[in-house]
């Protein structure tokens, strides 16, 4: 199981969703698609279509940046983290 780490914005717009869970997925696509299933919206506000992750959203694995067909195996941690910008 992968130890996923959500960032705190995502919690007022999907109602129940916690900062941190555990899911079994093979890539990084594949656990958003699970948040997907629970969470309906969720895959929109990180992903482009096409898909892509949305400019503004950063996955890392392992400590180690990741994209949508990065692999996922027992005990990785994936971190979440939006982006924030400004001026």
């Amino acid at each position: 199981m992968a130890e996923l780490y959500l960032p705190m914005t995502l919690q007022p717009l999907f109602a129940g969703l916690p900062r941190r869970l555990e899911l079994e997925a093979s890539t990084v696509d594949d656990a958003i698609g699970q948040l997907e299933e629970r969470w309906p919206g969720l895959r929109d506000r990180l992903c482009e279509p096409g898909p892509a992750l949305r400019m503004h959203i950063h996955v890392y694995v392992d400590r180690r940046r990741a994209a949508l067909d990065t692999p996922l195996v027992g005990g990785s941690r994936v971190d979440v983290v939006a982006a924030i910008s400004g001026g």
